[in-house]
């Protein structure tokens, strides 16, 4: 009778987290809100912007590349909804100078008013193993992916807070969930940005501003705009079911934002750990495989 009532009550749960997004789908910005989107030059920064503009925000673009700044206006203006809306380029590295990072945000706020939703997606990757990699890499990486989100976020948090209203968008990866193979200088890098994320909210939340970590995989990143219109609303935002699995295995201390999240966590904790096992069996047996086929290819070499 208890492992009916028990299977019973995950059945439950699983259910309501596959029909929760059809219920009450959030839009990602609201009309006339002013959305900051760093990295906002192509990939998803790009889709994210031209998703909050079809739904009438007003939207400043953030990136290095001035070229590709001016481009990407071009592509969002087409999908206006109205003729007040307003793109504003501005370009800056956002990892290297907080106080240019503070400028042009200040310059962004007096021409389309205070931000509403900061987008943090500037970031690159870069892939070797621990030992091939130089150390300046580290240094990129936390630069560009974990201080390239600190300083936007430092710059606006004081206003959201005076004004009581605001969302800051942090988006990490799902190897930021997880340690890969090859992604010493990456995963650390996004890792860190979930430590922010959590602390950053527990300080925010009695003002009214909210914080979400959104964890893409490899990204199409049309789909990912497309996803994240009916889960901006989370603290974790996850992409399809590996990602809502890895969400629930390192929740941890992660806020939550409904009770019903809160009960998938607690009832598929266990299931989802021991489907990880064999994951990470998986690729335990790969990387011994590769190790020992490479050993076997150097004897070879050696011997001829």
């Amino acid at each position: 009778m208890l492992l009916l009532a028990a299977a019973s009550l995950v059945a439950f749960v699983l259910l309501l987290y596959m029909v929760s997004p059809l219920i009450s789908p959030k839009p990602l910005a609201l009309p006339g809100a002013h959305v900051v989107v760093t990295g906002g030059s192509s990939g998803i920064g790009k889709c994210i912007a031209l998703e909050c503009y079809k739904q009438g925000a007003f939207i400043t673009l953030v990136a290095r590349n001035e070229d590709k700044l001016l481009q990407a206006k071009k592509e969002i203006e087409k999908h206006s909804v109205n003729d007040k809306q307003v793109v504003l380029c501005i370009s800056v590295d956002v990892s290297q100078d907080y106080s240019q990072v503070e400028n042009v945000i200040k310059q962004a706020q007096e021409k389309l008013g205070p931000v509403d939703m900061l987008v943090n997606c500037a970031g690159m990757s870069l892939a070797g193993k621990f030992e091939d990699l130089e150390v300046s890499t580290f240094e990129r990486l936390m630069s560009v992916n974990y201080l390239g989100s600190v300083y936007p976020s430092r710059a606006v948090i004081t206003t959201m807070k005076e004004r009581r209203v605001g969302r800051v968008v942090f988006v990490s990866s799902q190897a930021g969930q997880l340690g890969l193979f090859g992604y010493t200088a990456y995963s650390s890098s996004k890792f860190a940005i979930r430590g922010l994320a959590e602390a950053l909210q527990m300080e925010v939340k009695p003002y009214n501003v909210y914080v979400t970590v959104a964890y893409p995989p490899d990204t199409d990143t049309p789909g990912f705009a497309k996803e994240n219109q009916t889960k901006q609303g989370n603290f974790s935002s996850s992409i399809g079911s590996d990602g809502y699995m890895l969400s629930s295995l390192t929740c941890g201390m992660a806020p939550v934002t409904s009770i019903t999240e809160g009960l998938q966590q607690v009832v598929t904790m266990g299931l989802f750990r021991t489907i990880a096992l064999f994951y990470l069996g998986s690729f335990d047996s790969i990387v011994r495989r590769c190790m020992m086929q490479k050993t076997k290819s150097e004897t070879i070499d050696k011997t001829a």
